[in-house]
């Protein structure tokens, strides 16, 4: 009789360890935020908890957490560098 209506032990939310943070990617590489309408950005470093990202045709940064980030698939990644172009072409990016 022994165990038998003992419950399992099973962890709270408070014994499961937290997540590792994801490893930020090398300066320029272009990640898409998903929290913004899948945005594509060219990252630029960390602050803080949050990873900064800038426009690729340039503009303001912005801040996003890792979570909310994936690595821009290649239509992604030349759509993003067409716009650039264009942008170039215009004058509007060095």
């Amino acid at each position: 009789m022994d165990g038998e209506n003992v419950r399992p032990i099973t962890p709270t939310p408070s014994d499961t360890p937290a997540p590792a943070p994801a490893p930020a990617p090398a300066p320029g590489t272009l990640l898409v935020d998903t929290s913004r309408a899948d945005r594509v950005g060219e990252f630029r470093g960390v602050a803080g908890p949050y990873w900064s990202l800038r426009p690729v045709g340039g503009g303001v940064e912005w801040e996003v957490e890792p979570r909310h980030v994936r690595p821009a698939v290649l239509i992604e990644q030349l759509r993003a560098r067409t716009a650039r172009l264009n942008a170039r072409s215009r004058g509007e990016v060095l």
